[in-house]
């Protein structure tokens, strides 16, 4: 099953008819099919807002580290936040790149979390820690290990493998 593209029409080279509205609807096989305009918000190290429902029935945001791979988002969390019990109720999380110099060139996903892997877990775990430091100096520049942890507790990290239903983009860099 591929990912669904919505592409909205922007003023970035001019009025036009429809603008803001979705000026293209598609199918792409994969993340790396984006267009490069809006591939590199995922690579580069754009902070993303990302979206999930809080047990009150509304959305909660949260500014966050960006990473994926292959075709799965990836959402490092601590195991003790809030976030974390409600990705678990709701697995449908949204989440929107914008360009620290632009903000009207973004790149916005709907994904659900299929997978949990805990950093406790015998055979996986290393992995969740491991993911952590790879986005810790992405983020920083800082060599490993994430300088972060909450230091009065022995914190504990979970990470979700996410899948991509939809991707929008919008706007010129």
């Amino acid at each position: 099953m591929g990912i669904r593209l919505y592409e909205f029409l922007d003023v970035s080279a001019g009025l036009q008819a429809g603008q803001f509205g979705i000026g293209g609807r598609s199918e792409i096989d994969s993340l790396n099919d984006l267009n490069p305009i809006y591939k590199r918000l995922l690579d580069e190290q754009v902070t993303a807002v990302m979206s999930v429902i809080a047990a009150d029935g509304r959305p909660s945001l949260t500014a966050m580290w960006f990473d994926y791979e292959d075709d799965k988002v990836l959402v490092n969390v601590a195991a003790h936040r809030k976030k974390t019990s409600w990705i678990r109720a709701n697995p449908e999380v949204s989440l929107i790149l914008i360009n620290p110099e632009n903000p009207y060139h973004w790149v916005s996903m709907k994904v659900t979390a299929e997978r949990e892997i805990s950093e406790d877990d015998p055979d996986e775990g290393a992995r969740v820690t491991a993911h952590l430091d790879g986005i810790w100096t992405k983020y920083t520049g800082a060599e490993p290990p994430y300088g972060l942890r909450d230091p009065s507790i022995d914190e504990r990290r979970v990470l979700f493998e996410c899948r991509v239903d939809k991707v929008s983009t919008f706007g010129q860099p």
